[in-house]
């Protein structure tokens, strides 16, 4: 029964690779999901190319970090082309609401003339972060909010980016998927490191990272040709 659900035990089924998902947005029921394949995000293989690099460093957006993760979560359950539906019902915003106030979950936010226009949401638990659900109402601002993502977890130290399933958008940035078993051997490691999420990172070290993992990518590029 959900209503016996705590953060508690969510992040003990997300040690153990598994996650939630609603099957009806007006139903608090929810259903456990440990998909194999599993898609994650390779860290040190994140494909940045020269035109979001550009984006991303020119101060188009405003970039924040856990500055208002209810309305990440309110937006990314909105409805939007090509997404009509949602999985995120009363429940999952319930319980992820109580694991950011508890220091776990963590949103990444664009803004543009002070207006929330893209960002994601996820978990982090130990060296692994678990992405949730991302969204954007501007050209490029889920992107940006996911390369600022990655370059924060590349600083912390994460070993785990974790997207649940593989898809097409994620596969441009390197995104594939690994066997199961794979996945939760590195999780296994990943939940027993100590908390690597910073919640402050310097503006110049953050862009520092970005333009590594612009140089990580070219140099791939270049040894693929």
């Amino acid at each position: 029964m959900t209503d016996a659900l705590t953060p508690e035990l969510i992040l003990g089924a997300y040690a153990a690779g598994i996650f939630p998902m609603a099957a009806d947005a007006d139903d608090d029921e929810l259903q456990w999901y440990d998909p194999d394949p599993r898609g994650i995000l390779p860290l040190r293989g994140f494909h940045l190319s020269r035109r979001l690099q550009r984006t991303v460093l020119s101060g188009r957006f405003d970039v924040s970090v856990d500055q208002d993760f209810p309305a990440v979560m309110k937006a990314c359950a909105a409805p939007a082309p090509g997404r009509e539906d949602t999985w995120i019902n009363g429940e999952i915003f319930r319980l992820f609401c109580a694991l950011h106030d508890m220091g776990y979950a963590h949103s990444v936010e664009c803004r543009q003339d002070g207006k929330l226009v893209g960002g994601l949401y996820g978990v982090a638990l130990g060296g692994a972060f678990f992405g949730e659900s991302m969204f954007s109402r501007a050209t490029d601002a889920s992107k940006v909010a996911l390369v600022h993502l990655v370059a924060r977890l590349r600083i912390g130290g994460f070993i785990v980016l974790d997207t649940q399933f593989g898809t097409d958008h994620l596969a441009r940035f390197g995104g594939e998927e690994i066997p199961a078993s794979l996945y939760k051997a590195t999780l296994e490691r990943a939940v027993q490191m100590m908390p690597c999420w910073q919640a402050s990172i310097p503006a110049d070290v953050l862009e520092a990272e970005i333009r590594a993992m612009r140089a990580e990518t070219q140099a791939a590029d270049t040894q693929h040709s």
